[in-house]
């Protein structure tokens, strides 16, 4: 290797960067060619090692050749980049330039679900009669969800409700919303306005009306001299919002341990509308809900004097009266997340 050859390598190098660079097609293909050329391992260096076989005065001429080949190709490297990397710029910009011309894409939209609107219009209806939304715990003692509801241990009305207990002595799964009548009562002082909404849980077989997993929407007012008649007043009127103007009411008698008198509300058949047909069992009525004034030993086990105060419950379920609105005719569509049904209801 002479002076002559090694200077021929290092411009034939340049010629063929400068070639390599015209063609290239993006800025990683610049890039990779620098890494080629330039690196450590480059070709550059390559050419570079034949520096030792010149002789001594030889050597600082190679040097200053290589000096500017380097100089040479980093140049039209810079420069090849920065033109590819415009051009690249350029191209997406034109491609994800926003119309705003144009519609946008749709959104799909979701709704509630029945049960959620159900109660979602129970408490407008109520709130118009000053009823205030509360909520209250799913895991409760039996101490509030029987006891203090006048369910002794012993009592019968307890086979009622197949409860689920969890690992907590003395601890439930709440079978109704009752409960969180005490703990109303036990924090809030009277005038009492409440709807307590919340989940209910009862080890029962699944079927088309019946469910392990459910809704309810207690009512709850206390005051001084609140009647039957009071309590009869707001049912027809929150019939009447709910299922129409027309439709006729009635109270029948029932049975609840924390209440007493203890009703059923029912509201004339929605299908039929009176004359009686299968789905009100040919009776011309659908029953609501319960309801009655609560029961002296419950305000007494809440610290209230049932001689000064009187009040009446209310309990109904949201699903019950999302399958009397919709015609639905199965409860365990509304536990299924099946979107097809829960579209229905946008």
């Amino acid at each position: 290797m002479d002076l002559a050859q090694l200077t021929r390598d290092l411009e034939s190098l340049v010629a063929e960067t400068a070639t390599a660079l015209a063609v290239a097609p993006d800025v990683a293909a610049v890039e990779a060619l620098e890494v080629d050329v330039l690196g450590k391992k480059g070709r550059l260096t390559g050419v570079l090692r034949g520096i030792g076989a010149l002789p001594p005065e030889d050597r600082p001429k190679v040097g200053a050749i290589a000096n500017r080949v380097r100089n040479e190709i980093e140049g039209a490297i810079v420069e090849r980049r920065s033109g590819l990397g415009s051009a690249e710029l350029d191209a997406r910009l034109r491609t994800e330039t926003i119309d705003v011309t144009m519609p946008g894409r749709p959104i799909r939209r979701g709704s509630l679900h029945p049960s959620l609107e159900s109660m979602a219009e129970i408490a407008r209806i109520f709130g118009q009669f000053g009823f205030v939304v509360y909520e209250s715990p799913e895991v409760e003692t039996d101490e509030n969800n029987f006891q203090l509801l006048n369910i002794p241990v012993d009592h019968p009305a307890r086979d009622l409700w197949d409860t689920l207990y969890v690992d907590i002595p003395g601890h439930l799964l709440r079978t109704h919303t009752s409960p969180g009548q005490i703990h109303l009562m036990r924090s809030v002082k009277p005038p009492i306005r409440a709807l307590l909404p919340g989940r209910c849980f009862r080890y029962e077989a699944i079927d088309a009306s019946h469910g392990s997993e459910f809704f309810q929407v207690e009512g709850l007012m206390v005051d001084e001299g609140t009647t039957l008649g009071d309590l009869r007043g707001i049912l027809e009127a929150f019939a009447h919002a709910m299922f129409g103007a027309g439709k006729r009411t009635r109270f029948r008698p029932g049975y609840y341990p924390f209440t007493e008198p203890s009703v059923a509300f029912d509201v004339e058949c929605l299908v039929c509308g009176g004359p009686g047909c299968p789905a009100c069992g040919r009776s011309g009525w659908m029953t609501i809900l319960g309801a009655g004034m609560v029961h002296p030993v419950v305000l007494r086990n809440c610290g209230l004097d049932p001689e000064r105060y009187q009040g009446f419950a209310f309990g109904m379920g949201p699903e019950r009266i999302a399958m009397l609105r919709h015609r639905i005719t199965d409860l365990r569509l509304f536990l299924e997340n099946d979107l097809r049904f829960l579209g229905q209801f946008r």
